[in-house]
């Protein structure tokens, strides 16, 4: 009995969430693509450095430090510096500067005639070191140092895997309300516009109270004005649809062209960036100990929360009811319009939200904003197991949907695919997924 229950839920978990298996296989091929030698830099490229003097040499040595300006050399040297002191090596000198700092620094090392027994820089100044030693005979038997590079797939560099998460979070947080909408058997076209128009009711009314100046509570509320304008449109949407029974694609047709002109008629065709530095905190900031952007974590809140209201409660049951037969729905007592009415208005305000951490992230509102997003947002849903004829579709899935179109974009780009390809590719994905949709539904 136990076995039967096990098959039947791996059978279901492969229905609901098979395109998982894409997803990883996707990962697999451009980690394969991708694999090449890696060269650390900044602080990791200095652990790599102080393990390696820490084999070769002992730890009564003496180093000598040489690296060029920048924020990353600097963490470079400084970390280096830290770590080698701590296993007991002699820092003779530690040089930050241009080759000219570094060829009077090695002039009066020679001069002085200090012993030291490695140059410990970077991979990319290496051959500046090295020639500008090679003028001093005193320095003659002194080795240079540099980090080792290793065998990674570029892909799956920590670096590359935040910023796909951190940019598909627009697309993925609007996409759970299209989800929703389209469980229900609808469609909104207006998303990308909303987005637009959020970014720059948001920065509009930050520069009105207080630009770059403006308060941490003048931000919020600007923020919040604008996801509830957002909301409101998204209530006028299903409005339109229950009341007057206009089918959903021409109503929110109507809305895109409106929120998009009134996004230009509010920032006078002209992008607003009268926003204080603090306001990039949700788009670029991260948490302190694994360095994941905010934007990521309000994403996974989102999923988490939608998830378990779609999956595990009364108001979810009530929206796949109304896709899977609204008549049906209707005779069972479920106030149809109302669940409409409840996930257009969602769809607004996560759109809403979406334009507030675009604004975010560019620092700027702008009415060019999410232009095609609707398109990215619908294919996320569809790809990921939501049908168009409504009734089916997971939060999950979705979310897995968004990344296999993000790594599929992030992953052309790595293997320098031009972008014209890469729409030929994306549509060639959406109609696949729409294809098994089909061919799923007549088996």
């Amino acid at each position: 009995m136990s076995i039967l229950r096990s098959n039947s839920r791996m059978s279901r978990f492969l229905a609901d969430y098979g395109i998982l298996g894409v997803l990883l296989l996707l990962c697999l091929y451009y980690s394969v693509r991708t694999l090449k030698q890696q060269h650390p830099t900044g602080e990791a490229a200095a652990e790599i450095l102080a393990r390696k003097i820490s084999r070769s040499f002992e730890s009564s040595a003496k180093v000598v430090i040489a690296a060029k300006t920048g924020r990353e050399n600097l963490a470079f040297a400084d970390t280096l510096n830290e770590l080698l002191e701590k296993a007991g090596f002699k820092i003779v000198r530690s040089i930050k500067g241009d080759p000219l700092s570094i060829r009077n620094a090695f002039g009066n090392l020679a001069d002085s005639g200090l012993r030291a027994d490695t140059i410990a820089t970077t991979r990319d100044y290496v051959n500046v070191v090295r020639n500008i030693k090679a003028k001093f005979p005193a320095l003659a038997e002194v080795t240079i140092s540099t980090p080792d590079g290793y065998l990674w797939p570029t892909f799956l560099l920590r670096a590359n895997l935040l910023n796909i998460s951190n940019q598909i979070a627009v697309i993925a947080i609007v996409a759970v309300g299209m989800t929703m909408v389209i469980v229900t058997g609808g469609i909104d076209l207006s998303v990308g516009s909303l987005v637009a128009f959020s970014a720059v009711v948001a920065a509009w009314l930050i520069r009105r109270t207080g630009g770059a100046n403006a308060s941490g509570i003048a931000m919020a509320g600007s923020c919040a004005a604008a996801i509830i304008l957002c909301a409101v449109i998204g209530t006028f949407s299903g409005a339109m649809v229950t009341r007057f029974r206009i089918a959903p694609f021409i109503v929110t047709l109507a809305v895109m062209q409106m929120a998009r002109g009134l996004a230009y008629l509010i920032a006078k065709g002209k992008p607003i960036y009268q926003i204080p530095d603090s306001f990039l905190w949700l788009g670029r900031g991260a948490e302190p100990f694994f360095s994941i952007p905010y934007a990521v974590i309000l994403m996974a809140i989102i999923y988490i929360s939608a998830h378990i209201m779609m999956s595990h409660t009364t108001l979810g049951r009530y929206i796949y009811a109304v896709g899977g037969n609204i008549e049906a729905a209707r005779l069972s007592g479920v106030r149809v319009n109302a669940i409409l009415l409840l996930v257009y208005t969602v769809i607004g305000a996560l759109a809403g939200v979406g334009g507030i951490v675009m604004a975010s992230q560019l620092k700027s509102g702008a009415p060019t904003f999410g232009n095609m997003y609707e398109l990215y947002i619908i294919a996320a849903a569809v790809v990921g197991g939501a049908s168009l004829k409504g009734g089916e579709g997971k939060i999950f899935g979705t979310l897995i949907g968004a990344f296999i179109i993000a790594v599929i974009n992030n992953g052309m780009n790595l293997t320098n695919v031009e972008s014209y390809t890469q729409k030929v590719v994306l549509g060639l994905v959406i109609l696949g997924a729409v294809l098994l949709d089909t061919i799923k539904k007549r088996r």
